[in-house]
């Protein structure tokens, strides 16, 4: 049987993830996942890609997101009371203009000390309003795109296989920050044909594959590149044919909201063909 293995949710932006036993997931996602980004005082987005000491900083928030700490090694932590009602700021994901709630000058400082640049923390304000694309439109926080990126344990374990004949060590999955792992798949890549899927008490339909950048190039554990795996290993064989982007795991829009929990069965309700 196929089932949800690992479920993992980010609540900042580019940092940490916390993996769960179960999670809430609504229009946007898992329950607090990318409701927080980190930006330069000119109001974009902060990346791995740029700033891969993002890694370290791990996050709690609060079951009813009022509180959030953040903590990195060598820089202790920070308590924030979460603000959802102050000024609204400009923000800038990819090019497109948001709006942030700022979270003020204490974590700020512990930001900048944290990335050696100044930054600070924005939060998703509640009247915030996305449209997602792919084959099924939705919605999400701060996400790359959709709200939520699905991979399966054959697909990294194919992966795994190549850069072994190569003489590369393992990587983990979690380099490649899904939300959730599908265990029990036996074909790699099946998640690239799922059309709609159910999980628990959630509905969830096909957007698209996820184009992977230099942060899967970031070890997770101490926030510094690696070197060109897993991108030079993928792009031999997970080109998108249209697009020319690498390609790993796959992207879904949220139907029905619901709960979702480690064991759940990954239910296909639809099956098509992978756009690879």
């Amino acid at each position: 049987m196929a089932a949800v293995v690992e479920l993992t949710y980010y609540p900042v932006k580019g940092c940490a993830g916390i993996t769960v036993a179960e999670a809430e997931v609504g229009a946007a996602g898992p329950a607090h996942d990318r409701s927080f980004m980190v930006v330069g005082e000119d109001g974009v987005y902060r990346t791995q890609r740029r700033h891969p000491r993002l890694a370290l900083i791990t996050p709690e928030v609060g079951e009813d997101g009022g509180r959030l700490v953040l903590r990195a090694p060598g820089t202790g932590e920070v308590r924030v009371t979460v603000d959802v009602d102050g000024a609204r700021r400009d923000v800038t994901l990819f090019g497109e203009p948001f709006r942030g709630i700022d979270q003020g000058d204490e974590v700020a400082a512990w930001l900048t000390a944290v990335l050696g640049e100044p930054s600070r923390l924005v939060r998703v304000p509640p009247e915030h309003h996305r449209v997602t694309d792919g084959r099924t439109p939705g919605t999400s926080g701060y996400a790359d795109s959709c709200a939520l990126l699905v991979v399966s344990r054959a697909s990294l374990d194919l992966l795994n296989l190549r850069l072994g004949e190569q003489g590369t060590p393992p990587l983990p999955m979690a380099r490649f920050r899904p939300n959730i792992v599908i265990g029990g798949w036996d074909e790699p890549h099946t998640e690239d044909r799922v059309l709609h899927l159910t999980l628990g008490g959630a509905e969830f339909g096909y957007a698209k594959l996820a184009v992977r950048c230099a942060v899967t190039v970031v070890d997770q554990e101490t926030g510094v590149r690696s070197g060109p795996e897993p991108l030079r290993t993928l792009a031999r064989y997970r080109r998108s044919r249209d697009s020319g982007g690498i390609v790993f795991g796959a992207k879904f829009a949220v139907l029905r909201p619901g709960k979702v929990s480690v064991g759940d069965e990954a239910v296909v309700g639809e099956w098509g063909a992978a756009e690879l």
